[in-house]
């Protein structure tokens, strides 16, 4: 079974106890910070996944790490590292993500512009991306001076581009006959 379709799995799960609490954001935010911290400290990385170091204190030290959180999520971590599947957890995160936006009718886009935008355009992006999608979009901005002006648009497999770049390529080509 793929990874991918693992992680789904073990998302739907907590969706799942998310929605029976009321707490999926909160949820989302609790697993997006369990795997930040997996991505960002080795240290943490290093015990869940090293065979020397017994399931059994891996899941203490999941429970001791976790003992604020909600005892259904704690629960929910510890028997993902129980089963071995610690190095899941940032996709996990992702495929949580994914059905949290589904649910509430949100879309994530990338935008690509040539400079750090302002305020301003930024509200503008945002407001056309949502009424062109008909759906709220979680924009992330990037920067690319290669692309001279214009922006770039990723929304899932979909990609928009409006760069001067792509425009001044396709009229160098329609010049040369290509």
């Amino acid at each position: 079974m793929r990874s991918v379709t693992i992680a789904r799995n073990y998302a739907e799960a907590l969706f799942e106890l998310g929605e029976g609490s009321g707490e999926l954001a909160e949820r989302g935010e609790l697993i997006d910070a369990v795997a930040a911290a997996l991505q960002t400290t080795p240290a943490i990385a290093d015990v869940l996944m090293s065979p020397r170091v017994p399931k059994t204190e891996k899941v203490r030290l999941i429970g001791e790490a976790l003992g604020s959180a909600p005892k259904g999520f704690r629960l929910f971590v510890q028997a993902v590292v129980k089963r071995g599947r610690a190095p899941l957890l940032p996709e996990i995160a992702t495929e949580y993500a994914k059905l949290l936006d589904q649910k509430l009718g949100r879309v994530r886009a990338g935008v690509t512009v040539a400079r750090k935008p302002d305020a301003k355009l930024r509200a503008a992006i945002e407001r056309d991306l949502a009424r062109a999608l008909s759906k709220q979009v979680i924009v992330t901005y990037s920067t690319d001076p290669a692309i001279l002006g214009g922006t770039i648009v990723r929304v899932g497999d979909r990609i928009y581009d409006g760069s001067v770049r792509r425009r001044m390529t396709r009229l160098r080509r329609h010049l040369l006959g290509r």
